[in-house]
């Protein structure tokens, strides 16, 4: 009987721990969920910043190289001037 009442309290105590490692368990997993929570928003947050940041860069080569084929067409038609003068006179 005192053996039966020894390993009924050995039971109880551990089903207590294993209740307590469960909800240490649960804690832990909520504190992860939250840290990957955080850590994808930053993520995204992130990307998009690059997203933005390369689409300005795109828009300012474009304007760029039209500005370079400007000024290329622009001397051409000096150099063509220039020729045409020097030929001229």
């Amino acid at each position: 009987m005192k053996e039966d009442i020894s390993l009924i309290e050995d039971l109880q105590r551990r089903i207590r721990e294993l209740e307590d490692k469960v909800e240490s368990l649960r804690i832990s997993r909520r504190v992860l969920m939250n840290l990957i929570e955080s850590i994808e928003n930053e993520r995204r947050e992130q990307l998009t910043s690059l997203e933005n940041r390369n689409e300005q860069l795109q828009k300012n080569n474009c304007r760029y190289a039209r500005l370079i084929m400007y000024r290329n067409l622009r001397i051409n038609e000096l150099e063509k001037q220039l020729n045409n003068f020097s030929r001229s006179t």
